[in-house]
């Protein structure tokens, strides 16, 4: 049923790239410690600004704080998905069997889809609540479902 998934799994382990990291002493330490630096910055940028959707630091407007951590936010989910792909070909077959890395990648794409439906939505009338200790429902349940979305592939990884 998914033979063509394991085919590109296959593939991916097989490239160079993949196989000289491997083979290489520092190849996977040095990717997998840009992967946890870019999950740091992705992480704590998400985690600082829903904690001021939940009422936390409410003195801080919330969209300088957005101006301030959503470029830092991008980046780090830049620098983890490239490194997340380069570890995904070191071990492509091994992963594309466990049921837990498809868990993982729903995670991130509910943390992807949450961000974006927040951002095309109630942050669009953030000039009504930007100073406000009381943000809208929807505003702390896109922090609540962010924070759990960000959170929840750290524990699928490991």
């Amino acid at each position: 049923m998914f033979d063509w998934w394991f085919g590109i799994a296959a593939t991916a382990e097989a490239s160079t790239l993949a196989v000289w990291l491997r083979s290489s002493a520092w190849g996977y330490p040095t990717v997998e410690s840009v992967h946890i630096w870019g999950l740091s910055v992705l992480v704590g940028t998400a985690v600082a600004f829903d904690l001021r959707l939940l009422g936390l630091g409410s003195r801080l407007p919330v969209d300088a704080l957005a101006r301030l951590l959503l470029p830092c936010a991008r980046g780090g989910f830049a620098v983890a998905a490239l490194s997340g792909a380069l570890l995904y070909a070191m071990q492509a077959t091994t992963f594309a069997a466990q049921p837990l890395f498809y868990v993982k990648l729903g995670s991130i794409l509910v943390a992807v889809m949450n961000a974006t439906l927040f951002h095309r939505g109630i942050f669009r009338s953030v000039s009504q609540w930007n100073y406000s200790p009381y943000t809208p429902v929807s505003a702390k349940i896109a922090a609540i479902v962010s924070l759990v979305a960000c959170t929840f592939p750290l524990f699928c990884g490991r």
